[in-house]
């Protein structure tokens, strides 16, 4: 972290950064709806699916549905690492996460000692295990089908674990393509992500600047012009924002106004921002 930054503004964290804490993260209604869901399904087990175009809220929405059931007692939490993986290297991460010794030139052995270990703890905690997958578009339509395979027992009576699919349009697609529609019909939870209204994005930058401990760090014109500019997308929102940010600091400002945005975004924005004025 930027200790200059922090002293500057007074911030308890860069409110544009990736890694800010879910719990600064803006949860929508449609967001606590769904988390709600799934904590819901912790309980029965099941697939789930975020999905949305790239910068709609995928990630954040991911994030604050995982880390607020990781933080919900006897629920275990894993996440997929490398959703592009193989068969091989899906069931080596499989029995990282789970604390399971898998070999996995035996994929019926380590089917088996999975079960076996959800099972338990079904039986100690009354909870299925949560898997994560993110960018799970990426992820083969074999892997997909293992891990379905994986989920349930005794001709799918029994679920066995909970799995929560991130990915973008295209996940969706293959969803509904005949090898994957096994899957597909599985889905229990869905969330499904579009661009943003100037409103919504408005109240996410409000948010997060309340929750850094800075609410008074832009201007209200800095935050119009920021809205505008970022034209429905969550990711370019925060970019821009941070480029504003940034570039105060170097200014050594107390408060980011309009001018810094404007000298960033060049002279169609500056042009742009004149015509409203008139």
């Amino acid at each position: 972290m930027n200790k200059t930054l922090l002293a500057l503004f007074g911030l308890k964290f860069n409110p544009f950064a990736c890694g800010v804490p879910a719990a600064a993260l803006h949860v929508t209604p449609r967001v606590e709806h769904f988390r709600r869901r799934v904590t819901h399904l912790a309980a029965e087990g099941g697939f789930a699916l975020i999905c949305g175009e790239p910068g709609t809220g995928k990630s954040a929405a991911l994030r604050i549905t995982a880390e607020h059931l990781a933080d919900q007692r006897d629920i275990r939490v894993g996440m997929i690492s490398r959703p592009q993986t193989n068969i091989a290297d899906f069931y080596r991460e499989m029995g990282d996460l789970f604390g399971v010794e898998l070999h996995p030139h035996n994929r019926w052995a380590g089917t088996k000692l999975l079960r076996e270990r959800w099972q338990a703890h079904i039986q100690g905690s009354l909870t299925r295990p949560l898997l994560v997958v993110d960018e799970a578009q990426e992820t083969s339509t074999a892997v997909l089908t293992e891990l379905r395979l994986l989920a349930s027992s005794e001709l799918d009576s029994k679920l066995l674990l909970t799995v929560v699919l991130a990915g973008d349009a295209r996940l969706n697609d293959r969803l509904r393509a005949a090898e994957l529609l096994p899957l597909g019909t599985r889905i229990r939870a869905r969330l499904t992500l579009t661009a943003c209204t100037p409103d919504q994005l408005a109240a996410v930058l409000d948010h997060t600047l309340t929750a850094a401990g800075a609410p008074q760090l832009m201007t209200p014109e800095l935050r119009r012009a920021l809205v505008t500019h970022a034209v429905g997308n969550r990711r370019v929102l925060m970019n821009l924002a941070n480029e504003v940010l940034a570039l105060g600091v170097e200014r050594n400002l107390t408060q980011l106004d309009e001018q810094l945005f404007l000298e960033l975004a060049g002279p169609s924005a500056r042009a742009q921002a004149q015509g409203k004025r008139r």
